[in-house]
């Protein structure tokens, strides 16, 4: 499994139209080819900050297929007005540890 990191920061006093908007958005991801796993967390240091983190099953199922699909485009048009920088977008994947 391939895990989606997106650290997200949100506007002055938008954390709750932002996290109303992850909620509403979620069956976006859901419905998405690959879709593991869907969760937000807020930073506690940086409460306008967030990591949203989404499990595919492979890599190309959210590079390619997600980010080509309607369904991006509508997450895209949902949040960006409440964004105050694009997210910045990693992929983990786990290392096995003995």
């Amino acid at each position: 499994m391939i895990l989606e990191l997106a650290t997200i920061d949100v506007n002055e006093h938008a954390e709750a139209e932002f996290e109303a908007i992850v909620a509403a958005a979620r069956p976006l991801f859901a419905r998405a080819n690959g879709f593991r796993s869907f969760e937000l967390r807020r930073s506690v240091e940086i409460p306008r900050r967030y990591v949203l983190l989404i499990g595919w099953a492979t890599l190309e199922d959210h590079t390619v297929a997600f980010r080509q699909s309607g369904d991006c485009a509508e997450w895209r048009r949902l949040v960006a007005p409440v964004l105050a920088r694009p997210p910045v977008v990693d992929h983990a994947e786990t290392v096995p540890i003995a």
